[in-house]
Order: structure tokens, then sequence, then C-alpha cells
């Protein structure tokens, strides 16, 4: 008898196990299964393929458009959801939140005696952390304890599909260097797909339609081209 590992309209990730000892009735079924590109088949089991909500009826996962999957050593920009006496809850743009204990989060000793959690890293403030450990049960831990890492204080928050992600840093840092030194700003970009800008309010314009034109043309030839003509003052 088909068993039934997730619940239904739940978010899955790719190698999740949807269903257990499942039996095709003819080869037509088994076809449609190997050709639905949210899950795949290995012996009895069903897999999800892609990060999506699973449907019970009719055993698929829909995509999720510009998911972001977590891998440990990622550098994430993340958003404080929740805290408890020694954790913040950390928002990573995935299908599952992350954690950030108090002994990660700074290279320096945070007094919770003397102040709350709050006091550090507040709801709805952003923080730059790297993802040190990825769990079977899909727990995610945060660190900010390198150098560079930690509360992102001003600036803006914008976004980018993740898979865009290498395309914005360049190679060896050089897109996303041109774009700091061209518009006067800083720049933190996460693997998640977030970016956060800094500087004067010209300057941050002028780097967020960069980011935007590397996010809609990435795949195009002569980007870095087109983005430094953006920069400095042309049109796209």
């Amino acid at each position: 008898m088909m068993e039934i590992k997730v619940k239904d309209k739940s978010i899955v990730t790719p190698g999740e196990l949807i269903a257990a000892n499942v039996k095709f009735s003819d080869a037509d079924e088994e076809y449609r299964i190997k050709m639905n590109n949210g899950i795949y088949k290995k012996g009895s089991n069903v897999y999800a393929s892609v990060v999506g909500i699973f449907k019970e009826n009719g055993l698929k996962v829909i995509q999720l458009s510009g998911s972001y999957i977590p891998r440990q050593g990622d550098y994430i920009i993340g958003k404080v959801i929740d805290m408890s006496f020694s954790n913040w809850f950390v928002d990573i743009r995935g299908p599952y939140e992350a954690g950030l204990r108090i002994s990660e989060a700074s290279t320096k000793y945070l007094d919770t005696d003397k102040y709350d959690m709050s006091h550090y890293f507040d709801f709805g403030e952003y923080i730059f952390a790297k993802i040190t450990d990825i769990t079977d049960s899909k727990k995610i831990s945060l660190s900010c304890k390198e150098s560079g890492l930690g509360k992102l204080e001003g600036g803006i928050i914008t976004r980018i599909d993740p898979s865009k992600f290498p395309r914005l840093l360049g190679t060896n840092d050089s897109m996303i260097d041109m774009i700091e030194k061209l518009s006067n700003t800083k720049i933190e970009a996460g693997h998640n797909g977030l970016v956060w800008i800094k500087g004067p309010a010209e300057g941050v314009k002028k780097a967020k339609e960069a980011v935007k034109l590397i996010n809609k043309e990435s795949h195009l030839t002569g980007l870095t081209e087109k983005v430094e003509k953006l920069l400095q003052g042309g049109k796209k």
C-alpha cells in the first residue's frame, strides 16, 4: 500500500521522499511519473526533484519560481522573525527558517543579563550570515563570527533570482566591485538572492537599477558593458 510521507500542500525540497511503496498500474502511469518535472521515481519510492508545494491529489510538486536551496557554506542575508532566550530565528528566503545561536552571533561577548536579545538583533532587522550546518531534518544553523558578518544597518534590501547570484558577483567579484565603485555604495549579496545596498540616495538608486538589469539579462552577452554604461549615466 502506498504511503504518503509528507503533508498535502507542504513545501518540499529536492531529494525529499514523497511517497513509498508506490505501485504503478500500467506503463502509462509510470511514464507520467517519470515525465513530471516536480518528482522522480526510484525503485518503489517517489521523490521531489524541485523546491515546491506537494499536492497529494495527483502526486505532484508545483515548483516555486526562484526558490533558494540552502547549502552549507553559503553566505546569506536574512530577516529576524523570532527569538528565544538564546537564539534568533531567521527567514532566509528558503523553504525552512534558520537559527542563530547567541554563541555564534558575534566575535564579542553578548551580555544577555544586561541587555535582552532584541538589543543585538531585533525583529525585522537584516543580518549577513554564513550557513554552518544543515541537518538531515533541515535544521539550518547560522554564524556571524567571520569578519564582515553581522547586522546590516541602514541601506535598502532588493532581490534577485538566487540563480543569478554568481553573475552579480562576477569573476573574482569584478561585477559587484564595479557597481560599488561607480555608484559609491556598499553592497552585500547573499546566495539566497537578497542584496543589501547602502550609500547616497542617487548611488543606491543606480546600484539597484544595475542589480535589476543583471537579474533580467544575466544570460546575455555584453552585460558588463551594459551595466557600466547604466552606472555612468547612459541608457540600458
